[in-house]
C-alpha cells in the first residue's frame, strides 16, 4: 500500500505539470495544477505514514521514496526553468546535488547501510536526517513550488508581483538547504565508503 502511494504521487505531478505546460493563459487548470501539487507532496507524508503503521519499512520503500521525491522535485525545479519562472541554475544545483548524493547513498546501501543511516558524525546525522532539517527543507521546498504555481494563475494576476517574489525566496531558501543537507553525505563518504584497509 505505502509503496502504491509513492507511485502514485509521480504520477499526481505529472498531470499536474502537463497542466501547467499545455495549458499557460488557463487558470482553471493552473489551479488544478496547484491542487495536485499540494496533493503529491503531502502523499510524501502519508507513505511514510502507511509504511509505519502497516508495518511494510523496507530496502525497496526506501529507494522508491527517494526516487519519487528526486522526480517530483527535479521535475518541478526543471519545468519552472523551462517556464522561465526560476533560473536554470536552480534546476542544475537541485539535480547535481541529488545525483551525488545518491550515488553515494546506492554504495552505502550496498554495504548494509541506510541512506540516512550512513551519516557517523552526529552532526551530519542530524543534518541529514533529523525530523526537524527533513520538515524544515520539505516545507520550504513545498511552498516555494505552491507560491510559484499560484503566481503564474492568470486570474491572480494583480497579486503575481508580491506572490512571485515570496516564492522565489522560498526557493532560495530550499535550494540552500538542498545544498546543506547533501554536503554531510559527501564529506563522510570516503570515511563510509573507503577501503577499509585505508
Amino acid at each position: 500500500m505505502a509503496n502504491f502511494v509513492t507511485i502514485f504521487r509521480v504520477f499526481l505531478m505529472f498531470i499536474g505539470v502537463y497542466l501547467l505546460i499545455a495549458c499557460v493563459d488557463n487558470s482553471n487548470a493552473y489551479i488544478w495544477a496547484l491542487i495536485l501539487t499540494i496533493l503529491a507532496f503531502a502523499l510524501d507524508g502519508v507513505d511514510g505514514y502507511l509504511a509505519r503503521k502497516f508495518h511494510e519499512e523496507s530496502k525497496l520503500g526506501a529507494l522508491l521514496d527517494i526516487m519519487s521525491d528526486r522526480i517530483v522535485e527535479n521535475t518541478y525545479w526543471i519545468v519552472f526553468a523551462v517556464m522561465d519562472w526560476l533560473p536554470v541554475w536552480f534546476a542544475l544545483i537541485a539535480l547535481t546535488r541529488g545525483f551525488v548524493t545518491d550515488t553515494i547513498r546506492s554504495a552505502a546501501m550496498e554495504k548494509g547501510l541506510t541512506p540516512f543511516g550512513m551519516q557517523r558524525n552526529p552532526l551530519c546525522k542530524w543534518i541529514t536526517g533529523s525530523k526537524f532539517m527533513r520538515i524544515t527543507y520539505a516545507v520550504a521546498k513545498v511552498l516555494a513550488f505552491i507560491v510559484i504555481i499560484a503566481s503564474q494563475i492568470p486570474c491572480m494576476e494583480a497579486y503575481s508581483g508580491p506572490t512571485y517574489r515570496f516564492g522565489y525566496w522560498l526557493a532560495i531558501v530550499a535550494i540552500v538547504l538542498c545544498v546543506v543537507r547533501g554536503l554531510p553525505v559527501v564529506i563522510e563518504a570516503k570515511a563510509v565508503l573507503g577501503d577499509n584497509n585505508n
